[in-house]
């Protein structure tokens, strides 16, 4: 698919990329289905609700839909996402799930690109940094490690999540360090999502005194290769407002807005 009109790359996201599950699924990972949702347990540190279309469902009958989850989560004392993206319906949707315990947390755009130009871009690193292409758990610590310096916040998660998808398919995913010396300053990696034209972007976050440099533009763009050696077509990401600006300027359509609703009991 070639169409970067905003229309055509939403439906695109909607019928190829909805719902966000993991293929193939991880040992130790549980998918299930409550009517048009999908539940995912054990893939990190809590749970994630995905969906394709609620299918019309509104009113008492979506409440007991967003009840049950809660009280599942509950009873298992994870906490729990609500990937909900702006074009989603009921319009209510959100205040349903604030009524019921749920917190929105930082409202991200979804982004979609074309692969090709981007793959054939040549940033320039800064002096001393490269990029390796990572798999052994000592660097998906360094990785977390570098993103609770970013965050300020625990990002162990990370480590359990991104090995149990290596082990299940290496081929699906490709995690990249930007390290200088020996310090990771930056880290993004990329799935290669199966039977669709797409692969998607996660991570990107950069040590501050590292930020401006080119160092996230070389990993897109090195990540961009990657997509376009696997036939790849469009790339996707879930961007922060610091993000999004140097995607739109590469080239990246802003599609929706997605925003984490979590429940925590």
């Amino acid at each position: 698919m070639t169409d970067l009109e905003p229309g055509a790359l939403r439906a695109a996201y909607d019928s190829q990329i909805r719902p966000e599950i993991p293929d193939p699924v991880p040992a130790g990972v549980t998918v299930e289905r409550d009517g048009p949702l999908v539940r995912i347990l054990g893939l990190d540190h809590g749970g994630f609700l995905t969906y394709r279309t609620l299918d019309g469902l509104a009113g008492a009958e979506l409440d007991a839909l967003i009840a049950r989850q809660v009280e599942l989560f509950r009873q298992r004392g994870e906490s729990v996402e609500w990937k909900l993206n702006a074009h989603d319906e009921p319009a209510d949707l959100a205040d349903r799930l604030r009524a019921a315990g749920f917190v929105p947390e930082d409202r991200e755009t979804v982004l979609i690109g074309p692969v090709a130009p981007l793959a054939g871009a040549v940033p320039v690193l800064p002096e001393g940094v490269r990029l390796r292409e990572v798999t052994s758990r000592a660097d998906l610590e360094r990785i977390a490690a570098m993103e609770q310096e970013v965050w300020q916040a625990d990002r162990s998660h990370l480590v359990t999540g991104l090995e149990k998808e290596i082990a299940a398919d290496p081929q699906s995913i490709t995690v990249v360090v930007a390290e200088a010396g020996e310090r990771v300053v930056s880290a993004g990696w990329v799935r290669y999502l199966t039977n669709t034209g797409f692969a998607s972007l996660w991570g990107g976050s950069t040590l501050e005194q590292w930020r401006h440099r080119g160092i996230y533009r070389a990993l897109v763009a090195y990540r961009a290769r990657l997509a376009d050696q696997r036939g790849k077509a469009l790339l996707q990401v879930d961007a922060s407002e610091d993000s999004r600006p140097i995607l739109e300027r590469l080239g990246f359509v802003p599609v929706t807005t997605t925003t984490p609703y979590v429940y925590t009991p």
